[in-house]
């Protein structure tokens, strides 16, 4: 005896298919949306933050081998 039930909505593969076809949509539209990345030459942010004081010199001096 078999009995099948009415979910009432779509079924499991329906829902698959779909899924990946709304994936391959999206996809599509963001890749269309967006020409040719540019690269940027990297600026450093905090390039005054790091002084070779004496202190550093002095600590240099002292773990050498």
């Amino acid at each position: 005896m078999s009995a099948t039930r009415d979910t009432g909505g779509a079924d499991r593969r329906s829902f698959l298919k779909l899924a990946g076809f709304g994936a391959l949509t999206g996809a599509a539209v963001l890749g269309a949306g967006k020409g040719g990345a540019e690269a940027s030459e990297a600026k450093p942010e905090n390039s005054g933050l790091y002084r070779e004081t004496d202190q550093v010199k002095t600590y240099y001096e002292s773990a050498r081998f």
